[in-house]
């Protein structure tokens, strides 16, 4: 089964960040962080009614996935798993080194204007590609109860975690 899927850019993400080792690894860990992402001119009209939201997920094109080229492994030692060099099946991680690099993020909207939208928990690189948008809702994002979370149970993340951070705090072998 081999398909193509057109995937238009609808805008892109302006941050701080320029290397993804000194980027925060979820939007979550760096809830402080404000960035903008310029929407297109063909997709404007979309802001529309996004401004009574607080949150919304963003859905981005991963273009710098460590920069490697060639298909990624299926099994990966992620991020936050790099102390104990224990690896995960990648559908198993939130890692941008993927099948198809789509990235994640639920942000907090602080302003939309006309043609941008200012937000808080930035997890990506400057320039990276926006595939879309969407609003949280509650009602149906939320899910009951307290969910299983694999791994990441077992994990204590700080605030402003980058996987520079993470090497850093790994020990040598």
């Amino acid at each position: 089964m081999t398909a193509t899927v057109p995937l238009p850019v609808i805008g892109v993400v302006r941050t701080s960040h320029s290397e993804l080792e000194t980027t925060p690894i979820q939007a979550g860990l760096n809830r402080a962080e404000h960035g903008t992402i310029d929407i297109a001119a063909p997709y404007l009209a979309g802001l529309a009614g996004l401004e009574d939201f607080d949150y919304a997920w963003l859905l981005t094109w991963l273009h710098r996935p460590a920069d490697q080229a060639g298909a990624p492994p299926l099994q990966q030692v992620p991020f936050l798993l790099r102390s104990q060099q224990r690896l995960m099946g990648i559908f198993a991680t939130r890692g941008p080194r993927r099948v198809n690099p789509i990235g994640l993020s639920l942000i907090r909207l602080l302003r939309v204007t006309g043609q941008s939208v200012v937000f808080a928990g930035v997890d990506v690189i400057d320039g990276t590609p926006v595939i879309d948008l969407k609003p949280y809702v509650t009602r149906f994002d939320r899910p009951p109860g307290d969910p299983r979370c694999g791994w990441f149970d077992q994990l204590t993340i700080s605030e402003g975690t980058t996987p520079a951070r993470l090497a850093r705090d790994t020990p040598s072998a």
